[in-house]
């Protein structure tokens, strides 16, 4: 695996408590990695030692190639970073804040025009330009933060709880701007503590009380966890859906059920036949909730443990 983030035996103590213990992870080049936990939990923690803020306890973290145990200060060129404050200077307006971190990262005169402005209109920023940072909306505030982040078109951008305290519109606004990134080759590392937040991603960690407690796909969580996606067909019989779909199905109140590990591709097209042939059936997909999964690795953690 191409890892552009690896991070082994990563532990953090403050005085005789633990942060963060013993967390091993490695994160693919050009994914959304999902790091979900209830607040608490040492997601915030975890990613100060990736970006070089807080040095490890104990343990070791390589982001792009750089060790950023030894060489904290090299990293922060190789990455973008937006955290749960978004870094905004009240007193500067949006664009006097533009001006400033382009400085930061070397751009100035034509090309941070070029840049910034390929970023403030995907990012609908124009109409804002002028006002003070600490009175533009949420919503606008958090847009601006990861649009600032990207200015130097990062390899890696490491989010931290980044749609906390904003609304539903612009929490979805925000994931269509990450996976835009992400699709242009960027790699986003997000904290996040809205469970929902990780069918937007590639992979999902779960942590809890510092430790790793579960490292997968959002469907391979729901898999191991959940016994996977339950189909409701109503309207027909059991031996008409099996004979349709070609497989085992049982009876429900208003049809049959049956339990999939992920809908296939052959088997959303027989569902979709068999409802257009007839217009009494009717189909349904429950996907289990993600913090439905949570809760039972947090079950299974604590039997373990």
């Amino acid at each position: 695996m191409d890892a552009i983030i690896r991070a082994q035996g990563l532990t953090r103590r403050f005085g005789d408590f633990t942060a963060v213990d013993d967390l091993s992870i490695a994160v693919p080049r050009g994914t959304i990695f999902a790091f979900l936990g209830a607040n608490g939990s040492g997601k915030s923690t975890t990613i100060r030692m990736l970006i070089g803020l807080l040095r490890p306890t104990a343990g070791a973290i390589e982001v792009d190639g750089v060790d950023v145990t030894r060489h904290p200060r090299r990293v922060r060129d190789r990455i973008g970073y937006m955290g749960q404050r978004v870094s905004l200077y009240q007193g500067l307006s949006l664009r006097e804040n533009v001006e400033f971190y382009g400085g930061l990262y070397g751009l100035a005169g034509a090309d941070l025009e070029r840049r910034w402005g390929e970023l403030r209109d995907r990012f609908g920023l124009g109409e804002s330009e002028g006002e003070a940072a600490e009175e533009l909306p949420a919503g606008l505030r958090q847009r601006a933060g990861l649009a600032l982040s990207l200015m130097h078109r990062p390899p890696v951008v490491f989010l931290d709880e980044p749609t906390a305290g904003v609304d539903l519109r612009s929490r979805a606004l925000f994931w269509e701007l990450i996976q835009e990134e992400s699709a242009a080759g960027a790699t986003i590392f997000v904290t996040t503590h809205f469970m929902e937040e990780a069918d937007y991603c590639d992979r999902v960690c779960f942590i809890h009380a510092g430790r790793l407690i579960a490292d997968d796909t959002p469907d391979g969580l729901r898999r191991r966890w959940a016994g996977g996606y339950r189909i409701l067909v109503d309207g027909v019989s059991a031996a008409r859906a099996a004979a349709a779909l070609e497989r085992a199905v049982e009876p429900s109140p208003t049809g049959v059920a049956l339990t999939v590990d992920v809908p296939a591709d052959d088997l959303l097209a027989r569902l979709a036949a068999l409802a257009a042939a007839d217009e009494r059936v009717h189909v349904r997909v429950e996907q289990p909730a993600m913090t439905d999964v949570f809760r039972r690795v947090l079950r299974a953690s604590a039997e373990r443990a």
